[in-house]
Parts: structure tokens; sequence; C-alpha cells
């Protein structure tokens, strides 16, 4: 039987999908990207926001109107926190699967395919979904920030910690497997060990991952602004092997709006943070992102914010228009904001960032760096590389060495490059002599 396997939302929704996999395996089940093939169909859906909800939910009807003779899995965080209503909603699907459920995966593989084993979520034997090259590695679960806007914590529930050996073992699995980039995720990745007996952090896990054989680039993102300790910016500094890479989401500038998402840390703190980074590490790259439209937010709040924005001149912003989500303490809260003028600020802001972004990658031109090759473009007739100022997920865009193919040059390689050109989002390059 054939398995066909759609994963929607975040990086770390994607780890699922790569341990459902691998379970899958161990059924003996085949793989397959085309789902027309597939005997089952499984969605992994993200429910975070209003758009990505639609997704999971056109997605699973899609999915059950292919042939009503496959078997369709519904799965993660929608399912999780929408079980009943979806039962009700799409009798259709055979099996929801919620994240509640994970540890018991064995039981819905035997009801499937009429077996008894005992098949578990494995990290180690999970099947790779991003480039051969670069994996992501989940250091933790669960968030206990419980911003005002957020419905993770009602669906990953709170803050744990992965032992730490258990994710050195998994670093050098991934390795074996011929991975060069790993990049540390979670809901709230600075956070990593204060809940463990171990004394060992963030800092700690990053130095220890770098110091394997194989590994080239070690990353992490998403880290909570004030809890960015020192000892975190000096082994991104000190470190070789660590890219020069903060993804710190500020969501607001404004303090009445950081107070009212329940945000930590002020204007003054955040400004503070990034002036600290620079300082220490002047060709740093920090991304975040933003929400426009909380409740209560004015032109005045949205103006300190876009003032920020021109200030701190980020080398990456996202910017979501505020979602109103049940459950969590912003779906009471008023003012509301009219979606019309969230979309102007949403669109004023990223006007700004994108004039902001082609001034900072223009001024890239002649700069020389290692990269990673990602992949050939055959319609772009380029390849497509990262520096360690691209993360790899799709977010940052791309670096471009416009070049016919050739055999000599293969994903995973490292090699280094010249910056020739840039536009708002992409840079491009030529490949320097090895």
């Amino acid at each position: 039987m054939k398995l066909g396997m759609i994963s929607l939302g975040c990086a770390k929704n994607l780890i699922d999908t790569e341990l459902f996999l691998g379970v899958a395996k161990k059924y003996d089940l085949e793989i397959t990207n085309n789902i027309n093939d597939a005997d089952i169909i499984v969605i992994n859906t993200c429910g975070f926001i209003e758009s990505a909800k639609k997704e999971a939910i056109d997605t699973i009807l899609d999915a059950t109107m292919i042939n009503k003779k496959k078997t369709v899995i519904a799965m993660g965080c929608l399912v999780e926190r929408y079980l009943n209503d979806l039962k009700e909603s799409i009798p259709e699907v055979d099996f929801y699967f919620p994240i509640k459920d994970y540890d018991n995966i064995d039981n819905l593989f035997n009801k499937i395919l009429n077996k008894k084993a005992t098949h578990k979520m494995d990290y180690e034997n999970r099947v790779l979904t991003t480039l051969p090259h670069s994996a992501y590695l989940r250091i933790s679960e669960g968030c206990d920030n419980r911003c005002s806007y957020c419905a993770i914590p009602l669906i990953r529930g709170n803050f744990k910690s992965r032992p730490f050996d258990s994710l050195i073992n998994e670093a050098k699995a991934l390795i074996k497997k011929g991975v060069k980039e790993i990049t540390l995720i979670g809901q709230d990745t600075t956070r990593y060990g204060t809940d463990l007996k171990e004394n060992k952090y963030l800092e700690d896990l990053l130095h220890e991952i770098s110091l394997l054989d194989g590994v080239e680039i070690v990353r992490v993102l998403y880290l909570y602004p004030d809890e960015i300790t020192d000892n975190v910016i000096m082994e991104i500094k000190n470190n070789p092997k660590v890219a020069k890479y903060f993804d710190i989401p500020i969501q607001h500038a404004s303090n009445k709006m950081l107070k009212a998402m329940n945000r930590r840390g002020s204007k003054e703190f955040l400004s503070s943070l990034i002036n600290n980074i620079r300082n220490n590490i002047p060709d740093a790259i920090i991304r975040t992102t933003l929400i426009v439209g909380f409740p209560g937010e004015t032109d005045d709040d949205f103006n300190e914010l876009y003032n920020f924005v021109k200030e701190a001149k980020f080398n990456r912003l996202g910017v979501f228009t505020y979602s109103d989500e049940e459950d969590t303490k912003g779906f009471d809260m008023y003012p509301k904001i009219e979606q019309d003028i969230m979309d102007e600020r949403h669109d004023k802001i990223m006007e700004l960032q994108s004039d902001l972004s082609l001034n900072l990658n223009k001024a890239q031109i002649g700069k020389s760096y290692k990269a990673i090759v990602d992949t050939y473009d055959y319609n772009k007739q380029a390849y497509v590389v990262r520096n360690y100022a691209y993360a790899p997920d799709d977010v940052d865009g791309c670096i471009y060495i416009n070049s016919p193919y050739t055999s000599n040059i293969k994903p995973g390689d490292i090699i280094e490059i010249e910056i020739i050109d840039g536009n708002e989002y992409d840079l491009i390059a030529t490949k320097k002599c090895l």
C-alpha cells in the first residue's frame, strides 16, 4: 500500500510529519509524493490563525473528494483544537488523529492495516522531507508565554525541553544521513533547558552540536526577546559554525500594545537588545515578525511601530494582521480593528520594509561568503544557494548563481560566492574559484 502526506504549517509541524512517515515505513507502507497514487492520504494540519485553518479545511475536503476508496487521515493542530467540530462537519474523513494520541500511533496503524505491531514515533527514525543536507531539530515542545493572541499553548500544552543527550544523539543520526546544516526549532528555543536539572542551556546545545564531525552550519530560530542571554549572543558570536542569525519575533513596539499582548519587555528593551546584538556582531542578521490590528491598536500605536521598524532596519520582517482566536485573551478584548485598516497598516509596513531590504541587499554587493548549495532551478537556469543570512524555511528569499548546470556542483556542497547584485528579496552571486 502507498501513503501520501500533505504537511501544512510551520517547521515544528513538519517534524511530526517526518515522525509519522517514519512509523509508516515501519509498517512497510510505500511513501509516495503523488497523492492520486496513494491508498492512504494524510493531512497534517495547522490551526494557528484563520487563514491557516481555512487552508487546512480546504485541503481535507479536497482529499476526501479524490477517490472514495482512499483512506483519509487528518492530524495536527487543527484536529487537536477542533476535533469534535471536525468530526461533525467533515464525517468523510476516515480517521482523525489529534496530537494527544501521538503516543499511541500504533493503534491508528493497526486499525487501518489490521495488524498488531507496536511501532512508535521515534526521532532517530524520522523520514526527512527537507533537502538531504539540511534538517530541523526540535528541541522542545509547547509554550508557557501565554501571549494574548496565541492559541499554541491551548494546542501544544506547556513548555517542555527534550533531554540534552537525546538531542545530541538525534543530531548524530541526522549527520549520518548526510545532513550538514542543523536548525534548532521549538515554540520558545531560548527557554531550552530551564525546566531540566542538567544545567545545560541553549548556548551549550549550540556548542555541542557544532563540535560534531560532519556538521557545517548550526542555526536557531524562534528566540523570545527577553530570554536571549549574553551567553547565547557570545556563543553565536564566537562559534564559526553557528549562523550569526537572530530570529526574534517582537510582534509590536508600542509599550501599550506589548502589555495588551502579554509580551514581556518594552520598546526600550527591544531597542537595547538589537543594539547589543549589532554592537557585538555587526554582520548579524535580525529577523522578526509583527502583528498589526490587535484590539485597541490606535493610529499612534501603529505609528510608533512603523517608526521603530524604520529605525531598527531589520534584515528580515514579516507582518501578520491580527486573527481573532477563540479561547485566547485577545478574543474578548476590544475595540476590534476593521480588516481594511489592518490591511492598510500591513501594506504600509511591508512597503517600508521593501525599501529597507533593497538598501540592505544592495549593500551586500562585492562581499564574499561561504554558501551551501540547495538545488538547481532549471527554469531560472541558476543554482539556489544560501549563506548564513538565509534560513532554510523559504521565508528569507534566495541567492541565485546564474549558470548552466554542471555536475561539478552538487546540493550540499559548500562553495565560495561573491554577491554581484540584489533586489528587495533575493541576491545574485557568482561562484568563486574553490
